[in-house]
């Protein structure tokens, strides 16, 4: 099991806000990025570029750094990094990026906003592992939640097959967050996050390919704004955002560092609003608020004293990859 290293001594509080605040901006933005892109580029297949750019990009600058002798990548890191990947990156963003074809962007925002209430569920069930009243409170909320933003009355404003492959995305990240914990990666974060972005987005051309996305390929109908967004999930989601969080988790406290799980949501549905004229309605609103609710009592049930075989903050770790 992986140990999550100690926040870092003596760093003044007011520099932790401008790393965090970044977070909050730019995974908020990211899904009004992905909408964009799938405006004119095939969506897979434009997901799977973001990955295989920023992960080569990151592998290359990390791999010369840290302990190359004793932290050399091999099959079975390779192989965990394949499973973590395929969790998170193809069954988590693939997701995504899929429903977000027919689903408004801030819609699944929320629905992946339920992230940490699979993840609580799995811990239980599979783990057996001891929850707080106050993460069940979250739990029976969070859901409830759901139920109100896609229950029968939405269901003439929402593509319900875009509405469930979003479930199921926020299922596959809890998921690959849970298998990460033991999954045998490099010990160097960032060698082990370029690994899973190479493979993940490897998977997603895969999926991209088999799915006929080749023939939407027409580099004359791709608009100036996809590739910028795309570009910009390349350079702000996959490495300003990134190389954010990381740092957070080592100089600030991780359960201010998880408050990012509760906020993006609302910032992705505003920027739906603002800049895609996506509806937002009473019920859309008070299911946030909800949701919201909910993903704050689990994460600061989370933040409470862990058992003794369980590292506070361990839970949480997987989510740098998220952006």
């Amino acid at each position: 099991m992986r140990i999550a290293r100690a926040p870092a001594r003596g760093v003044p509080p007011a520099l932790v806000w401008g790393p965090l605040g970044a977070v909050y901006l730019i995974w908020g933005t990211t899904y009004l990025a992905i909408r964009i892109v799938n405006q004119t580029l095939p969506p897979l297949l434009a997901a799977a570029v973001r990955f295989l750019v920023a992960g080569a990009v990151l592998s290359a600058w990390a791999v010369r750094r840290g302990d190359r002798a004793g932290d050399r990548p091999g099959p079975r890191q390779w192989l965990a990094a394949l499973g973590v990947g395929a969790l998170l990156l193809f069954g988590g963003n693939g997701g995504v990026v899929w429903a977000e074809r027919t689903v408004p962007s801030g819609i699944v925002a929320l629905i992946i906003a339920l992230v940490p209430l699979w993840m609580a569920l799995i811990d239980r069930v599979v783990y057996r592992r001891h929850l707080a009243a106050r993460a069940w409170a979250g739990i029976v909320l969070g859901f409830g939640g759901a139920g109100l933003l896609v229950g029968p009355d939405a269901g003439g404003r929402l593509d319900l097959p875009g509405v469930l492959v979003a479930l199921g995305a926020s299922l596959s990240w809890a998921g690959g967050s849970i298998f990460s914990r033991q999954a045998p990666l490099p010990r160097r974060p960032l060698v082990g996050n370029g690994m899973q972005m190479l493979a993940g987005g490897a998977l997603l051309g895969t999926a991209g390919l088999l799915a006929g996305e080749l023939d939407l390929v027409r580099p004359e109908r791709f608009s100036a704004a996809s590739l910028w967004a795309l570009a910009y999930l390349i350079v702000f989601g996959s490495f300003v955002a990134f190389t954010s969080y990381l740092w957070l988790l080592r100089a600030a406290p991780t359960s201010l560092v998880a408050t990012y799980a509760y906020v993006t949501p609302v910032v992705a549905v505003f920027l739906g609003w603002l800049v895609l004229d996506e509806p937002v309605g009473v019920r859309t609103v008070a299911a946030a608020a909800v949701i919201v609710v909910a993903v704050a009592l689990i994460v600061s049930a989370r933040a409470e004293p862990p058992p003794p075989d369980v590292t506070s903050g361990e839970e949480l770790e997987p989510a740098v990859r998220r952006g």
